[in-house]
């Protein structure tokens, strides 16, 4: 079954720079289109940003030029750099595929902006 388990996260200041980072299992993880979404304290999950099979990627729009999604599929990993982070950028991310998210979700990473 699909497992996805996310690492990267951490506590970083203003302006500082964090990787996540997603291994995925149980799927045949090259077809599909992934994304990163992330959820704040007391907000709804959102999606930050997805990368087509293809490798053609998609960003909100208040987060261009700031994050860059990759991927690799040979390992079946889902990668999200995060530059310039600021304090709203703080919740937990979570990696599942775009649009339509699996059911399942892995545990994701906290990400804390904060000096």
């Amino acid at each position: 079954q699909v497992r996805l388990v996310e690492s990267g996260g951490g506590l970083v200041q203003p302006g500082g720079s964090l990787r996540l980072s997603c291994k995925a299992s149980g799927i045949n993880f090259k077809i599909y289109n992934m994304a990163w979404y992330r959820q704040a304290p007391g907000k709804q999950r959102e999606l930050v940003a997805h990368i087509l099979s293809t490798g053609s990627t998609n960003y909100t729009d208040s987060l261009k030029g700031r994050f860059t999604i990759s991927r690799d599929n040979a390992y079946r990993m889902l990668y999200l750099q995060m530059n310039s982070l600021e304090p709203d950028d703080t919740a937990v991310y979570f990696c599942n595929k775009a649009p339509v998210p699996f059911d399942y979700w892995g545990r994701g990473t906290q990400v804390t902006v904060a000096s």
